[in-house]
């Protein structure tokens, strides 16, 4: 990252790791210990490196160039370029298409717009450098996914987000792609039985593509570099790319799009972010309703303020005939019903803790239910609400969106996953015919 950024001389000190989950003690020993790398005392060069003189070379500015590109490679046999494009690093370790300029030039049909067209700019993260891409290079990348043409305005779509499937955080991220609208059988989508798995070219090559337009065009997904998850994700693969069942949806549910401010007959693609996602067949004599609230409630993970629950149509149906007219219905009595374990709110709540050791209330009768009870506090709107009427003009939820509701399946089972994918945001399909 220094060196793209033109400071190829950064100073730099490396503590050991991990530093994760590691006590103030071990801390201490870090930083009174030595540089793993150089084997120096680490104090001592954090001390050298603020105090030294800057060189004229350090203190000059600006990205260092770009090393050009060009259009096409010299031809070779067909052996000899899938290694090439292996060993650069442009594949996701598939085998790919390889984009031959009859092959681009067919996928640049389906679209109005120019190969040289501006699309977007996309970066591994934040202190990395953007990387500006156009239609024709975004077509490059969905001939080595094995797109179809037909599919090419939804993945042009998709890469004028700018958002990169492949995170550079060492918690392992990972991405999801909702579709909603006409789109879904124009292309030939699976919304119904296995949409989540590898039977559909539509859901898994559109999601592969985003992959490899995240490495190719956004300069993601070399480890160590610009990608640092620890034990990375098969997520990343296609991305959880599926669209909604919305032929299957209860009276009164809209689809995903049109909560978010759409028309019906947009074709849009959602993008969430998230780490994990379980998939629950938990039979119980309560109403699947109340399990979910459950699951909900003790659901630990990296992100404690969202959720998503994807859910199949037969489960869907379940919770309205209980009277839930509408997604925010349930998502609003999840968010009123659902507390937070007392060994989770503690851990994460220090000051508060402080104030129960004073007797302040209401922590000190939260303390006093003990960290295996719940205290009625919801992660999802930091109010204690959990149970109790709440007044719509008091910024109810805080989060905008902080649970979101997905129907998709194919009805063989009351089947739902949930997980910590949060919304993050929506596009049009359309303006990319």
């Amino acid at each position: 990252m220094a060196y793209k950024r033109g400071i190829p001389n950064l100073r730099t000190v490396f503590t050991p790791h991990p530093v994760t989950d590691r006590s103030s003690g071990v801390s201490r020993k870090y930083l009174e210990g030595k540089d793993p790398v150089t084997g120096k005392p680490f104090l001592e060069e954090i001390i050298a490196a603020l105090t030294e003189p800057v060189s004229k070379e350090d203190g000059e500015t600006g990205y260092l160039p770009r090393e050009p590109r060009p259009r096409f490679l010299v031809p070779d046999t067909v052996e000899s370029l899938e290694k090439y494009f292996y060993e650069n690093n442009f594949t996701d370790g598939l085998p790919i298409v390889l984009p031959t300029e009859e092959k681009v030039a067919e996928m640049l049909k389906a679209t109005s717009h120019e190969p040289e067209e501006y699309v977007g700019k996309m970066a591994a993260s934040t202190p990395h450098e953007a990387w500006e891409y156009t239609v024709e290079m975004v077509a490059v990348n969905a001939v080595m996914s094995g797109a179809k043409p037909e599919y090419f305005p939804a993945i042009l779509a998709l890469a004028s987000t700018g958002a990169t499937s492949l995170i550079s955080s060492t918690s392992s991220y990972a991405r999801m792609a909702l579709f909603n609208g006409p789109i879904v059988q124009e292309i030939g989508m699976n919304s119904g039985v296995g949409a989540m798995g590898p039977f559909n070219r539509a859901n898994a090559t559109i999601g592969r593509c985003w992959t490899l337009i995240s490495k190719n065009l956004g300069g993601s997904g070399t480890p160590g570099e610009t990608y640092m998850g620890s034990q990375g994700t098969s997520l990343n693969y296609n991305n959880l790319c599926f669209p909604e069942t919305e032929e299957e949806l209860p009276p009164g549910w809209q689809p995903f799009h049109v909560q978010k401010g759409f028309q019906r007959s947009e074709s849009v693609i959602s993008i969430f972010g998230g780490w994990s996602l379980n998939n629950i067949a938990w039979y119980s004599p309560m109403p699947i309703y109340q399990v979910i609230r459950g699951w909900l409630e003790h659901f630990f993970s990296t992100s404690v303020t969202g959720a998503t629950i994807i859910m199949d149509p037969t489960v869907a149906a379940d919770i309205a005939a209980a009277g839930f007219d509408s997604k925010r219905a349930y998502a609003d009595y999840l968010i009123r019903n659902t507390g937070t374990p007392g060994w989770l709110y503690w851990q994460t709540r220090q000051e508060e803790l402080r104030q129960a050791e004073r007797g302040v209330e209401p922590y000190a009768s939260y303390i006093k239910l003990g960290e295996n009870n719940v205290i009625p506090v919801s992660r999802f709107t930091g109010e204690a609400v959990m149970g109790v009427p709440v007044n719509p003009s008091v910024n109810f939820p805080r989060s905008p969106t902080p649970i979101e509701i997905i129907v998709m399946g194919g009805k063989t089972n009351t089947y739902w996953s949930g997980g910590d994918f949060s919304y993050a945001s929506s596009t049009t399909v359309d303006k990319w015919r």
